[in-house]
């Protein structure tokens, strides 16, 4: 009987690999699309400084070379200044260089703060340029580990559930009908070690007469609680 409770066991390990590849054909799809996702995010918002950064040297260009003309201008307006001979002509030409100042002033603040904004995106870009070549190098890895993971469910299953096939046939049809029946109703755990004198899965005491006959391995011994089998590992 011990070596039925021995296959058993094997079952027990084939099924639970099983009801894992079983999962990771859920979770793996799951962790590459995050692996991906993450590559995606971290290029596109890498782009996107690059992009925000060309725009601002563009706008940056656009205000020095319009300032560059209004300061043109405004030479010309204070030349007039020296020839005006009228009051009307010198009102007239004030409010002109006035206006004119502070327009080029409102630039020149505006290029101010589009060279801090500049320098920030060009530190941006720095951190980005290494973050995207660190992600991409790690999580190109883990997808490479992943998808081979992915294409090999099928065969791994199709050895796991052979070698279940070999196994069941080799136990005793009516120890294998009732491994089969607790799975169903259990769905992992058949088969569980004494711990403590007490079943391992839902932890009901044993009377001592119970647990020597476990001990023995002459018999399938069941919980009267749980249902299980139960099995003696040197406790």
């Amino acid at each position: 009987m011990q070596k039925e409770l021995e296959k058993l066991q094997r079952l027990q390990e084939i099924d639970y690999e099983l009801g894992e590849l079983e999962r990771s054909k859920y979770y793996l799809p799951d962790m590459i699309r995050n692996l991906e996702k993450e590559i995606e995010e971290t290029s596109s918002t890498l782009e996107q400084l690059k992009k925000d950064y060309t725009e601002q040297n563009l706008l940056r260009k656009r205000l020095e070379t319009e300032v560059d003309a209004q300061n043109e201008e405004l030479k010309k307006f204070q030349d007039q200044m020296k020839v005006i001979k009228t009051n009307r002509e010198y009102d007239a030409l004030t409010t002109e260089i006035a206006n004119k100042k502070l327009k080029i002033s409102e630039n020149e603040e505006k290029i101010l703060e589009l060279m801090a904004l500049i320098d920030d995106l060009k530190e941006k870009i720095g951190e980005y340029e290494k973050k995207s070549g660190e992600v991409n190098k790690s999580n190109e890895e883990q997808l490479v580990t992943l998808r081979k993971e992915m294409d090999s469910i099928g065969s791994k299953v199709a050895a796991k559930e052979e070698e279940r096939k070999v196994i069941s046939e080799k136990v005793d049809k009516r120890i294998m009908a009732m491994y089969e029946r607790i799975k169903n109703g259990v769905g992992s755990h058949v088969v569980v070690a004494v711990k403590k004198r007490a079943c391992g899965a839902c932890f009901k005491s044993l009377p001592p007469q119970r647990i020597q006959e476990i001990r023995k391995g002459n018999a399938i011994i069941t919980c009267d609680s749980c249902g299980r089998i139960l099995i003696w590992t040197g406790e």
